[in-house]
């Protein structure tokens, strides 16, 4: 399907396969079990499929990454609520929401130390208007009484339910702030599959660390949030990931959930039990050279997530089947060759299929998405953030 409805379109080149986006959307609500889901914009990169998630049921909300993307989001989603996930330090983005009426009004900075409110009190001198403020707090799960071992993402230094509480009071007790949500993002659970393939005692190991995680936490964020909530009223709690849905859903502290991934399903999403997102963004390299048997060499290609550095983070073909990337070069910058069976069926300038490992990264490769739709001859032409001339750091 892919390669008819982009047969005049010289590749590499990037497909939105709508209908699977579209199951992923429902797939995601469903495992929400009525919770509100918040798009992660980080996971997208693309206005086109931020939009279409807002326009289903059961998805409200952007979370973003930056705040001067929050800004411009605000810019052409003027009504949607944002929410800025990692502190910032962008003095001139400060500048410019405090500036913004309607700006104050719709985006929340989080924060998780004193230290960031200096930095925007400094940034925006002093009498500033009131800015929304989301309280981070610490989600990982720390086994070991004294803190010696750790398991989860390095975010927020607000580990117990006591320092979130004084932080909170903290907040409230400076000019020029409005504390109105609390977030934690527990990546332990929503960022690492439990059923890695052919690592079965690995995958034991995580899912009894998962489980004792999410126990342990739901614990521990109900309190946090039920001594802050007798210093302030909330508008939101917001928790989890893709791949933490149903445990945090269970949360009864938490008043929504943040996916983004899931609508992509990308390349790192195939190792939970949970749930199967379906590849909905694939992207296409052409065959220039046939340097032995078994083997074709692709151009271009060299898209891998960032992160770990492990041979996950590397794209994997998907379409012809029975191709793999070579452990000598993997996927490179100007080519990529594949090895395999599927490999001789190739001639120059046939294509093959790709999927990424992480989500959103894919659209900092390319400045447009075909959208590929039943029943259409020819394919949309949506932009990503760079195609609208937008790079976010």
């Amino acid at each position: 399907m892919y390669n008819q409805a982009t047969a005049d379109v010289d590749p590499p080149l990037a497909v939105i396969d709508l209908d699977s986006f579209d199951a992923n959307a429902d797939d995601l609500v469903r495992r929400a079990s009525g919770l509100p889901i918040r798009v992660a914009s980080k996971s997208l990169r693309c206005r086109f499929m931020i939009e279409r998630a807002l326009a289903r049921p059961g998805f409200r909300g952007v979370m973003g990454y930056s705040l001067a993307e929050a800004l411009w989001l605000h810019g052409t989603l003027p009504d949607t609520d944002l929410l800025v996930a990692y502190p910032t330090a962008d003095r001139s983005a400060l500048r410019a929401l405090a500036a913004s009426e309607s700006g104050r009004r719709l985006i929340t900075l989080t924060i998780d130390s004193p230290d960031h409110l200096d930095f925007i009190d400094a940034s925006l001198g002093p009498g500033h208007p009131d800015l929304r403020v989301c309280l981070e707090i610490d989600v990982a799960w720390w086994p070991l009484e004294r803190g010696a071992l750790r398991v989860g993402t390095w975010r927020s230094p607000l580990r117990t339910p006591h320092q979130a509480a004084d932080f909170a009071a903290a907040v409230l007790a400076r000019p020029g702030f409005t504390l109105v949500g609390v977030m934690g993002y527990e990546g332990q659970i929503a960022g690492v599959g439990d059923a890695p393939p052919g690592h079965p005692l690995r995958a034991a190991v995580l899912r009894a660390i998962q489980a004792r995680s999410a126990m342990e936490l739901s614990e521990r964020r109900a309190e946090a949030v039920r001594r802050i909530r007798q210093l302030t009223a909330l508008e939101f709690v917001n928790g989890g990931g893709t791949g933490s849905l149903e445990s945090t859903a269970a949360d009864r502290s938490v008043t929504e959930l943040t996916a983004g991934s899931g609508l992509v399903g990308p390349a790192l999403f195939d190792s939970y039990r949970r749930f199967k997102p379906r590849p909905a963004l694939l992207y296409a390299l052409p065959v220039v050279r046939r340097p032995w048997p078994g083997t074709v060499t692709l151009f271009s290609g060299g898209y891998l997530a960032s992160g770990t550095g492990t041979p996950d983070r590397l794209p994997a073909p998907f379409c012809p089947q029975g191709l793999r990337l070579t452990r000598t070069e993997g996927a490179g910058e100007v080519q990529t060759p594949v090895r395999g069976p599927a490999a001789d069926r190739l001639a120059v300038g046939d294509r093959v299929w790709m999927r990424h490992a992480k989500a959103g990264e894919l659209a900092e490769r390319f400045t447009r998405y075909y959208v590929a739709e039943p029943g259409s001859a020819q394919p949309r032409v949506v932009p990503t953030y760079r195609g609208e001339g937008q790079c976010f750091h």
